[in-house]
């Protein structure tokens, strides 16, 4: 009898951000949990979540960001200052629902096999290097996630 197929999860992180980068690990470390396959294509600013200089300083604006929970008219959250703030607030609330941190939900997708792609054809675009991002990452191409997601039984772009 074959065995059967791992429910697969296939996610593009695009954005950067503190904000940005919890959910698309969240989601993985949560299906590895489940014993689902799982895989994040980071293209763009996503890249940034796996940048070994970057990762660890994430950070969260607060200029035109209307869910932020504290209401912030956009000349306010322009002052300097104001994404340390943001920033700041975020880790703190994170902290107090024992939440992990961002290095550690990395750690956790590594050591259950997710499967981390690093979109090639971005970072020709912006000059990063394999040695900028942390180990066992793969670098792909669209094609290397398109063949990895044509099999998920759910995509999702963040």
């Amino acid at each position: 009898m074959a065995e059967e197929r791992k429910k697969r999860l296939a996610i593009i992180a695009s954005k950067g951000t503190l904000d940005f980068a919890y959910p698309p690990l969240i989601l993985v470390t949560t299906a590895i949990s489940m014993d689902m396959e799982a895989g994040i294509f980071f293209t763009f600013y996503g890249l940034d979540i796996i940048n070994k200089h970057k990762f660890n300083s994430l950070k969260v604006s607060p200029l035109a960001n209307p869910a932020m929970p504290v209401s912030i008219p956009n000349i306010i959250g322009a002052i300097p200052g104001m994404t340390s703030m943001a920033t700041m607030m975020m880790k703190s609330w994170m902290d107090k629902a024992h939440m992990a941190t961002i290095p550690k939900l990395l750690d956790m997708a590594r050591e259950g096999g997710v499967r981390l792609i690093g979109c090639q054809t971005t970072m020709n675009v912006m000059g990063i290097k394999r040695e900028d991002l942390i180990d066992g990452v793969e670098i792909g191409g669209a094609a290397t996630f398109l063949d990895y997601a044509m099999d998920a039984d759910v995509s999702l772009f963040v």
